[in-house]
């Protein structure tokens, strides 16, 4: 299995983002909120990231949470569907409390019925 999170696995464009919000498929937890497209015929999934100056200031801190977020979907991208998901910080987390923010990432992300 590859682990990796090269380009192909990243949306980058505004257009990508802009199709995801459009649908309004997004379930949110304390920390996170998570918005997913339809079935994006790639055959993979597809990560988003947004991390706001307003959530934390400083860059080191946005950068570890992303990080975070990417370093979980690496691991388990082989479990979900081929949908595109945006993942918004909505309070930040640091490593104490960042098992909280997996946890909180798992359940968002699993299969929706």
């Amino acid at each position: 299995m590859n682990y990796g999170f090269s380009k192909q696995y990243r949306l980058l464009k505004t257009d990508d983002f802009s199709s995801v919000f459009a649908l309004k498929n997004r379930r949110s937890r304390d920390l996170l909120q998570v918005s997913q497209s339809a079935d994006n015929a790639l055959g993979h999934p597809r990560l988003g990231l947004v991390v706001s100056k307003k959530t934390a200031k400083r860059a080191h801190e946005r950068n570890y949470m992303k990080r975070v977020i990417r370093d979980w979907f690496r691991l388990n991208q082989h479990q979900l569907p081929p949908h595109d998901f945006v993942v918004r910080v909505r309070q930040a987390f640091n490593r104490e409390t960042a098992p909280e923010a997996r946890n909180q990432l798992a359940q968002l992300m699993k299969k929706r019925r």
